[in-house]
């Protein structure tokens, strides 16, 4: 009984809160690499070492507080680094003046928005979903506070057909 205690304080007291967590996907703003109801392992203790790389899933909480979900958390796709001028035209990105490619954006639902340039302000990073046409990112909510980020998305473990590395 006693080892079983240690256990849950070692799990719930220090893996979960600064370790390792399970996050829930909740909408379709990252489809096709997250679905609606997959489940991820977060590492939360990555960026205590280095930075938010381009490309990393991160979650993190929204700017904006509580969504009307009562989610707090989200999961976007890095794209823009402190200092980098970001803009998309007719849906393609661009870092810097050059087009990104992106294998990983919904081909399904193409997006073919536009945003006008803007500068990632240091200690944030700019966040897309792969699903652009149906992702409310930083394009709508400002670039991410490099403090509210929670950790790196890296493996789904739900459903079991879908156990892999994102």
């Amino acid at each position: 009984m006693v080892i079983l205690l240690i256990a849950f304080a070692l799990v719930f007291g220090f893996v979960r809160p600064f370790v390792l967590e399970a996050f829930w996907i909740p909408s379709e703003s990252m489809v096709p690499t997250l679905e609606v109801g997959d489940r991820v392992f977060v590492n939360k203790f990555i960026y205590r070492f280095h930075q938010p790389e381009r490309h990393d899933i991160i979650v993190f909480k929204s700017v904006e507080g509580s969504t009307e979900g009562g989610q707090e958390d989200l999961i976007k796709r890095v794209v823009g680094l402190p200092g980098d001028e970001i803009s998309v035209q007719g849906g393609a990105l661009f870092v810097n003046g050059e087009r990104q490619e992106e294998p990983y954006v919904n081909k399904q639902s193409p997006d073919t928005s536009s945003f006008g340039r803007t500068v990632v302000p240091e200690g944030k990073v700019f966040v897309m979903g792969d699903n652009r046409a149906d992702s409310r990112d930083s394009r709508y909510i400002g670039p991410v506070p490099l403090e509210n980020i929670e950790g790196e998305a890296f493996m789904i473990f739900w459903p079991p057909g879908d156990i892999g590395l994102i």
